[in-house]
């Protein structure tokens, strides 16, 4: 059953609202899945933030259309699974893991911020920590200049309260 025009502007509409606010746009093959697997795919990256569709190849063409993925036109053939990703480390994540698990499945390519990726970068980018990682690993790194400060500083007062402690076991000792 075909789609009426109103069906497919909505579609486009759909996407490209979902297109202007995401990060990453990851394309893979979807050629011979079990409806069980998908599934699981889904459930899988609803829990992460990906948003999966699998739409018309020219409906994909005009929703990319004025948005940063616009360069990845022309690898839209065949039949294919859309996953747009606010977070772009775990879009790639789930769909790399389940490209692991299922043979057919194959990631043809992606695109952020104007920059149109391989199937070797999307996969590169799915080894990347996540972002919360990369956010701790900074803070760390600022945070370590500062309580090394706080540690010298306090470590002379400390001492001193030591050495008066040790005098005053001291006196008690010769007294004793």
């Amino acid at each position: 059953m075909s789609l009426s025009l109103e069906q497919k502007q909505a579609i486009v509409t759909e996407v490209a609202a979902m297109l202007a606010k995401a990060q990453a746009l990851i394309v893979a093959e979807n050629r011979g899945l079990d409806v069980g697997a998908v599934t699981g795919l889904r459930v899988k990256a609803r829990q992460s933030g990906l948003y999966l569709r699998v739409l018309k190849n020219t409906l994909a063409r005009r929703a990319v259309k004025g948005t940063p993925f616009e360069g990845l036109s022309g690898q839209l053939s065949g039949p294919l699974m859309y996953g747009i990703a606010q977070d772009p480390v775990a879009g790639a994540k789930v769909l790399a893991d389940f490209a692991k698990d299922h043979e057919r499945f194959v990631i043809m390519g992606g695109a952020m911020a104007n920059a149109v990726m391989s199937a070797k970068d999307v996969k590169a980018l799915a080894s990347m920590p996540s972002r919360e990682v990369l956010l701790a690993k900074l803070v760390g790194t600022m945070q370590a200049p500062v309580v090394k400060l706080v540690r010298t500083m306090n470590e002379v007062p400390g001492r001193f309260v030591r050495t008066l402690a040790a005098v005053r076991d001291a006196r008690e000792q010769a007294a004793a």
